[in-house]
């Protein structure tokens, strides 16, 4: 298990670096979806299940959905045409794909039953994850709650400033 730690630990770093280092702003979405996705499989090795869950539906769904939609409505760069042809290319899926599928591997290693025997499921209640969530995780709470803020600020900064250049 140690050993999938520093993967996915290092798939995760891997991921971020290549989010800060892209031109192309889909392309670095990518790369976050695949930070993301790491980050939880790290939640999941760590025992932290409920967190792993959240980061998945939230983080890497529906937050990277919000994403892309402004980074569409704010149609930066190229005309349309000639970047969707960019996107269809090997090079901009490769290396996400090969990151993303490290990290399904992981998972799958995780969940199998040839792994460390799993201990048997209890139920959970809402008074437990709120427990949970604002007790042992309320740090991981408030730092995802600033980096959500810093994002909106960010998008609307980006927006006023493309709106005034008109």
């Amino acid at each position: 298990m140690h050993a999938l730690a520093l993967l996915a630990a290092s798939v995760t770093i891997i991921g971020a670096i290549m989010v800060i280092t892209r031109k192309v702003a889909v392309h670095a979405v990518l790369y976050l979806v695949v930070t993301l996705l790491a980050l939880a499989t790290l939640l999941v090795m760590l025992g932290a299940s409920f967190a792993a869950m959240l980061e998945i539906i939230i983080y890497a769904g529906a937050i990277m959905v919000l994403f892309v939609f402004v980074i569409m409505m704010l149609n930066l760069g190229q005309p349309d045409s000639a970047r969707e042809k960019e996107w269809l290319r090997p090079r901009a899926w490769l290396g996400p794909g090969i990151l993303a599928a490290i990290t399904c591997a992981e998972l799958l290693y995780c969940i199998s039953p040839l792994s460390e025997a799993v201990p048997p499921l209890a139920s959970i209640t809402a008074h437990d994850v709120g427990l949970s969530l604002f007790g042992r995780y309320v740090l991981m709470v408030e730092l995802a709650s600033f980096l959500l803020l810093a994002g909106l600020v960010s998008a609307f900064h980006i927006g006023r400033n493309r709106v005034e250049d008109r």
